[in-house]
């Protein structure tokens, strides 16, 4: 390694970090509540009125609950500080929140699943206005919970994340309530365990979004919005810079990402403002806000990897 060992660390004052992690503690405790309650009561109804339809919406409304309290919780945790054990503090546990997420999704899923099959095989008589009835309170309870997530939901993916649940949720009870009317008004049974295998495709698609996305991040990929070509190249175009090495791009937490990157610079130069600048850059124009950067001034300086990407 060449001399000349700099780092910098860009901040973007708000508008990419969303340093209000707590700012929607109110929003989940009012979500949580609703759609607890929502959860008893439809999967009571769904029951006594031999509905599948919205026993299935009642153990996706209740996976929704467990993820807005997985989310919350992860929420509150990356707000605490950086100790000597978690340098980072604890900013990746809502990556560890979205994986979580999907889990229940998953097992949700299949135990929906096995239920409508069984309703598929021997049908048996629902109450269509009870199905209209309970799941129209879930369009409103739902609605009223995605309203509250909207506003954050451009700058944490974990708030939007809680806000497409609940979005989601909505458009599904709106299913649960056509199904109630066209068995009113055609008498078919099966009607009611079409919707929920409509329910499970629709759950399942977002769940293998989810799925793959925390994946990915848990793996430490590249972040979907960020062209690692660009950032290279952008780095490569800075005024002395020879070659660009050791270049590391990974999300800290699902609203957080860092760099890190070797520049060669045979005939030096660097200073605390180009640091600065190069900081400055990669936060505004790739939303990169923890960068570190090495200056390396030998000419003979080694990609410390050894392969191609050097």
């Amino acid at each position: 390694m060449g001399a000349g060992h700099s780092h910098s660390h860009g901040h973007s004052h708000g508008h990419d970090h969303l340093p209000r992690q707590g700012s929607h503690n109110r929003a989940f405790a009012i979500g949580i509540v609703l759609n607890s309650a929502f959860v008893l009561v439809e999967a009571t109804f769904g029951l006594l009125s031999g509905s599948m339809a919205l026993v299935a919406d009642a153990g996706h409304n209740l996976s929704d609950v467990l993820s807005l309290l997985i989310a919350w919780g992860a929420s509150v945790m990356a707000a605490r500080p950086a100790n000597a054990r978690f340098t980072y503090g604890y900013k990746s546990s809502s990556i560890l929140a979205a994986l979580a997420n999907a889990g229940l999704l998953m097992v949700a899923l299949g135990a929906i699943l096995f239920e409508t099959v069984d309703r598929l095989i021997d049908p048996a008589p629902v109450e269509g206005w009870t199905m209209i009835a309970v799941a129209g309170v879930g369009i409103v309870i739902n609605t009223a919970t995605a309203l509250m997530f909207m506003r954050g939901r451009k700058h944490d993916i974990n708030i939007r994340g809680a806000f497409m649940h609940m979005a989601a949720d909505a458009l599904v009870s709106l299913g649960v309530v056509v199904a109630g009317v066209l068995i009113l008004l055609t008498g078919v049974l099966l009607i009611d365990p079409i919707t929920s295998l409509i329910i499970v495709a629709v759950i399942g698609w977002g769940t293998w979004g989810l799925l793959k996305d925390s994946v990915k991040m848990g793996l430490l990929a590249v972040p979907d919005d960020i062209d690692e070509g660009a950032v290279r190249a952008y780095l490569a175009s800075l005024p002395g810079v020879a070659a660009v090495h050791d270049l590391h791009i990974w999300p800290m937490s699902t609203t957080e990402t860092a760099l890190t990157a070797h520049l060669v610079m045979p005939a030096g130069g660097s200073s605390d403002v180009f640091l600065r600048e190069i900081a400055h850059d990669l936060d505004h124009r790739f939303h990169i806000g923890h960068a570190t950067v090495q200056i390396e001034t030998g000419s003979d300086a080694d990609c410390t990897l050894g392969h191609s990407r050097c």
